[in-house]
Order: C-alpha cells, then structure tokens, then sequence
C-alpha cells in the first residue's frame, strides 16, 4: 500500500489534479483536512473509510495510517494547496519512514497561484521581480535566523505571507522602509472558494482597507510592485528578434 499526500488545491474542487482526483476516487481510505478541503473535493469516491483529521492529533493520524498498512489499503492523505507548503506533512513522514510505509506526494496548486490568479496578474515581471518569496509571519514557531521578514523584504522581491493576517498592522511596519509606502498590496481570503474576497491598496493605505472587511484568517497577503505593473519591458521569449530552439532565425 501507499500514503498518498494528495494537494487538493486551494478550494475550488476543480483545481485538484487530475491524479489527485483519479487517487480520491479510487483508494479505500481516505484521510482529509476537513478545516481547509472542501468536502465537494471528495465526491465521486468509493473509500470503505473517510476521516475528517481537524480534530484529531498527530499520533491519532498515524495509527489510521498503520492500520491501513496492515490491511494493505492506499490512504488518500488530503491536504489544502500544495502539501510541501505549510502543509505539516513533514512529521507525518517521518513517522512513515520509521514504520516502513511507504508514500508519495501529488502537488497540488497553491493558494499563491490562486490569488495571483484573483487578481489577474503575473508575479515576476521583467525590470520589476524575477523573484518570488513565500513566507508566513512569526507568531507560535518561531522564524529561522535570517528568516525574519525585515530580512527578507531588503530583497523588495514579491512576496506571499502566510498566516499573517491577524498580524497585518506589524507586517506593514516591516515592510514600509523597503518597498515604501506606495508599494502594491493585496489580502485575499479563502481564494476560489465561493466566498472568495480581497481587498488592495498600497502599504501607506491598506490597513483601513482591511479593517473593515474584518478578515481574520484563512486569507493570504501578496506585495510587491508587480501587482497591477504597467509599462514594464516585455519578456524576450515572445520577442520577433529573439531565437530559440523552437523559433530559430
């Protein structure tokens, strides 16, 4: 058998893959995030078992995994976005590996995508960021040195923060003597799920903004000079001058 840590996608359950899909409907177990995956993403499944983990505890989660192993059942381990980010799967394999079960993981598109996709625009753009940096804000775990967001704002690249809504007035603070106050910004929350909302403006406006809309979790913040970018350079890959392996002179 296999534990298959599928990305569902950000919640819109059209924007599962279709492996992921294919694994859902197919393997006797299932095991989802029930907090973040929509249960539309399960239709169509033929599991023997289907466990909704928000509430249960890690130890709880690998002794469904074991029990699988012993029957020798596929388990879809469904988590929101893409597993490899903040996805907490990390713990959950290395328990895997120590119990000789073996795994696999799907990606899945991340809530990044999603919002930049909200918002119509492209995050890296000629002469503006080649760079794009996901991060999530200091509050229970602690930040790596070096990690911290002052640190990696100096980069002035485009950025994602993850679960630092409810932290939005200190972010700002980080980030204003970097990208300056007329900086893009963007809180997108719970992007492509039917009650999908957002809210932008600049770092010198956006916190009244986004008080009022009373965001309080489950909401992704993007900055950067790229959002809503005009009069950028065009990239060379579409470029007539420009040669390449499929468009030679």
């Amino acid at each position: 058998m296999t534990v298959y840590f599928i990305g569902a996608g950000p919640g819109d359950p059209e924007l599962i893959t279709v492996k992921g899909q294919r694994l859902v409907r197919t393997c006797p177990v299932i095991l989802y995030a029930g907090s973040l995956v929509p249960e539309a993403v399960l239709e169509g499944h033929s599991a023997e078992v289907v466990v909704n983990t928000a509430e249960l505890h890690l130890e709880q989660i690998i002794a469904l995994f074991a029990e699988a192993h012993a029957k020798g059942q596929d388990v879809a381990r469904v988590h929101s976005g893409d597993p490899s980010l903040y996805g907490a799967i990390g713990e959950q394999i290395q328990h895997l590996r120590s119990l000789g079960i073996p795994y696999e993981i799907v990606p899945g598109v991340t809530a990044t995508a999603a919002c930049a996709a909200l918002l119509g625009c492209e995050l890296t753009l000629p002469d503006i960021s080649q760079t794009l940096i996901l991060t999530r804000y200091a509050s229970k775990t602690k930040m790596p040195e070096g990690e911290q967001l002052g640190d990696l704002a100096r980069h002035r690249a485009s950025m994602a923060i993850h679960l630092g809504v409810g932290q939005l007035e200190k972010i700002v603070e980080e980030l204003l003597p970097h990208y300056g106050a007329d900086c893009p910004i963007a809180v997108i929350h719970r992007a492509s799920w039917p009650d999908q909302d957002q809210v932008t403006g600049t770092l010198g406006d956006i916190l009244p903004k986004a008080r009022a809309k009373g965001f309080k979790r489950t909401a992704l913040i993007l900055v950067g000079h790229v959002l809503g970018a005009e009069g950028f350079t065009e990239s060379s890959l579409y470029s007539a001058g420009h040669q390449h392996l499929y468009r030679p002179s």
